[in-house]
C-alpha cells in the first residue's frame, strides 16, 4: 500500500517498556505488591513482548519461516512454560490448573502437528482455531489465573490465547498472509476511515429499527473512556481479528479457493459466535449485526494485509457502541 509503515522492532520495545512501567505503576497503586505480583508483572510482560516483537515489520512470519516447524514446535510449547511460572511463583500450583492450562496450550499444537504439511485449511486447523476460541468464549480459563482479580485473570487470559494460537499457526502450521502486524500510513488510515464510517452508516439505523440500540452517550463513563478504549482494542479486537480473520477468513479463502467465499463465510461465522451474547440465546440481532460488522472487519484485513486496521475498526465500533448507545 502506499506510504504504507511496519511497526519497528525499537518502536515495539518502547511500547512494551511504556506498557510495562504503566502496569507496574497501576498494579502497586491498587495494592499489589510483593513475590506474587513481581512474578504476575514478569509472565504477562512476557507474553506482550513477544507478540509486539512478531507483529514488527512481519518478523513473525519471518523468523517462523527461518526457524521452520519442527523448532517451531518447541517454540509453541513456551506459552505453557510461561504458565507453569506464573503458577509456582504466586504459590497457586494444582495439578488440575496444571492440567487444564497444559491441554489448552498443546491440544491445538497437537492438531496442527497432525496436519503436517496439508495446504491451510485442513480440517484439523478449524478443530485447533475451536479450541482456541471456545474457552475463550465461555470463560473458562479465568479460573487459571488465581491471583489479582478479575481484570489481571482477562488480559492473561487474551495472552495466553493469541501466544497459543501464534504458537500453533505462525510457527508449526507456518501459515502465510495472517496479517499479524502494525501497519500505518496515509492508505491504511483511510481504510479504516472509509470502512467505519460505512459501517456505522448501516448498523446505526438498522440496529435502531431493530430495537437493539438506542441512543444514550448520558450512559457514558467518560473519564474513563481512553481506559476503556485500549481494553477494548488489546482484549477484544486485536484478539478477535486474529482467529476471525487472519486465521478463520484465510483458512476458508483456502478451503473454497475463493477469497469472496471466505471471507462472507468467515463473517457469518462471526456474527454467530455472538448469538449467545447478552446473556440472550439466540441472539439473532446481535449476531446479524455482528455479521455485517464481519463483512467490513474482513474487507478491511484484505484490503491492507493487517489485523491491526481491522482491529482498529472493530475497536472503534464497539468504543462508540459503549459510550454513545444503550442496548436494550
Amino acid at each position: 500500500m502506499s506510504g504504507e509503515r511496519q511497526l519497528s522492532i525499537w518502536t515495539a520495545l518502547g511500547l512494551w517498556a511504556s506498557a510495562v512501567a504503566w502496569a507496574a505503576v497501576y498494579g502497586a497503586w491498587h495494592g499489589y505488591t510483593g513475590r506474587a505480583y513481581a512474578c504476575t508483572l514478569c509472565v504477562l510482560a512476557f507474553f506482550l513482548a513477544i507478540q509486539l516483537l512478531l507483529a514488527a515489520g512481519n518478523l513473525g512470519e519471518r523468523f517462523a519461516r527461518r526457524a521452520g516447524p519442527h523448532v517451531g514446535v518447541i517454540i509453541a510449547i513456551v506459552p505453557f512454560l510461561a504458565y507453569l511460572i506464573y503458577l509456582a511463583g504466586t504459590n497457586s500450583f494444582t495439578w488440575w490448573r496444571a492440567a487444564f492450562g497444559a491441554a489448552y496450550a498443546v491440544m491445538p499444537l497437537l492438531l496442527t502437528i497432525s496436519a503436517g504439511t496439508a495446504k491451510p485449511g485442513a480440517w484439523q486447523d478449524y478443530v485447533a482455531m475451536l479450541a482456541i476460541f471456545l474457552p475463550l468464549k465461555m470463560r473458562l480459563l479465568s479460573a487459571l489465573w488465581p491471583f489479582g482479580g478479575p481484570m489481571i485473570a482477562s488480559v492473561a487470559t487474551m495472552l495466553l490465547g493469541i501466544s497459543v494460537a501464534l504458537g500453533a499457526f505462525l510457527f508449526v502450521r507456518q501459515f502465510d498472509g495472517i496479517g499479524y502486524n502494525i501497519v500505518w500510513g496515509r492508505d491504511a488510515m483511510l481504510s479504516v476511515l472509509l470502512h467505519f464510517v460505512l459501517l456505522a452508516l448501516i448498523v446505526i439505523p438498522l440496529g435502531t429499527a431493530l430495537h437493539f440500540i438506542r441512543f444514550d452517550p448520558a450512559q457514558a463513563h467518560w473519564k474513563s473512556l481512553p481506559g476503556d478504549a485500549i481494553l477494548i482494542f488489546l482484549l477484544t479486537a486485536w484478539p478477535e481479528e486474529l482467529l476471525f480473520r487472519g486465521l478463520l477468513q484465510n483458512s476458508l479463502s483456502r478451503t473454497f479457493a475463493n477469497e469472496t467465499a471466505g471471507w462472507l463465510t468467515a463473517s457469518v461465522v462471526f456474527g454467530l459466535a455472538h448469538i449467545t451474547n447478552n446473556g440472550v440465546f439466540p441472539n439473532w440481532r446481535y449476531a446479524l449485526l455482528a455479521t455485517i460488522a464481519g463483512i467490513f472487519y474482513g474487507r478491511t484485513w484484505r484490503k491492507t494485509n493487517s489485523i491491526f486496521t481491522s482491529a482498529i475498526v472493530h475497536a472503534l465500533v464497539d468504543t462508540i457502541w459503549h459510550a454513545a448507545f444503550r442496548t436494550l
